[in-house]
């Protein structure tokens, strides 16, 4: 199992309403190449937004295992993780959304950013095609899907189902808004995979899961 990187994943306090609306019209990139590139925002409230505070403690945990990484951003919305990833030395973002308007948005995004050839993106049903057979397997798999619906532990009990989608030591975040969290072993009846930390930021909760271990 990879040790996360603390560099600085310190909690702040209040709601951060009024950091979602900052970021969802100005989007940037914060790190590695794409650096300061600036992000289209999706029309309407289909994606779940994510500060640049809460992206900027995720990938110093993740430090440098995202180099050369295969990144799967479900529920893409803008694509502003998966384009981080690829931002910071990930060899392939696989980006997925149903709907018709974030699909667009990632595809823009990522030609803006010039990430576009080592970026996929499949309009397709997320929990549709966790049922399927991959392609390939990810080392690290994003969960941020549309609030208050329940289905980040859909998303969660697919995965777990099939884990031939996870490389041995592929982590798993969700990440949700505190109230929806409930425990992860208890309440979904996962078999596969464990969680191992949790972070919250302000209005933001992340969860990190992994593949349990052989006993």
């Amino acid at each position: 199992l990879r040790t996360p990187h603390y560099s600085s994943p310190d909690e702040y306090p209040g709601s951060t309403a009024k950091c979602w609306y900052w970021n969802m019209t100005s989007l940037r990139v914060i790190g590695g190449t794409a650096k300061g590139q600036r992000l289209r925002s999706v029309p309407g409230d289909t994606t779940r937004p994510v500060t640049d505070r809460v992206k900027e403690a995720l990938f110093n945990i993740l430090g440098a295992d995202i180099q050369g990484a295969a990144f799967l951003d479900l529920f893409g919305g803008t694509g502003a993780i998966g384009i981080e990833a690829l931002s910071r030395g990930a060899a392939y973002v696989l980006f997925t959304d149903l709907n018709r308007l974030p699909v667009e948005t990632i595809r823009a995004n990522l030609k803006s950013t010039r990430l576009e050839e080592r970026g996929e993106v499949l309009r397709a049903d997320a929990l549709t095609l966790l049922e399927r057979v991959p392609q390939r397997q990810f080392d690290y798999v994003y969960i941020a899907p549309p609030q208050y619906k329940g289905l980040w532990k859909e998303a969660l009990r697919k995965l777990d189902a099939h884990p031939e989608w996870l490389s041995d030591d592929a982590w798993v975040i969700v990440q949700i808004h505190p109230i929806e969290y409930e425990p992860v072993q208890e309440g979904l009846g996962l078999v596969n995979l464990v969680d191992f930390e949790q972070r919250h930021y302000g209005s933001t909760l992340l969860v990190f899961l992994t593949l349990k271990a052989e006993e």
